[in-house]
């Protein structure tokens, strides 16, 4: 499910973008403690285009992406 998100990002002087916290739906904030892959694309599963960044959250493995100027992640149904 694509769901909406905000973030804080630091954008350097040649326009690089690396996400640092994701703020959810209802006001929880989560750390991301690394990034270890970014990639441009399409997400697949649904649809939109720009940057996928592979990201450690709490421990876990998320897809955080940047579909400027929103970003939205990949988020599970329980």
């Amino acid at each position: 499910m694509k769901v909406y998100v905000g973030v804080e990002s630091y954008t350097d002087e040649i326009g690089h973008i690396r996400p640092h916290v994701v703020h959810w739906l209802n006001g929880q904030r989560f750390e991301i403690q690394k990034v270890t892959e970014e990639r441009r694309g399409v997400c697949s599963a649904f649809g939109g285009r720009g940057t996928r960044f592979t990201c450690l959250i709490n421990g876990k493995i998320r897809y955080l992406y940047f579909e400027g100027p929103r970003w939205f992640v990949d988020a599970v149904k329980n």
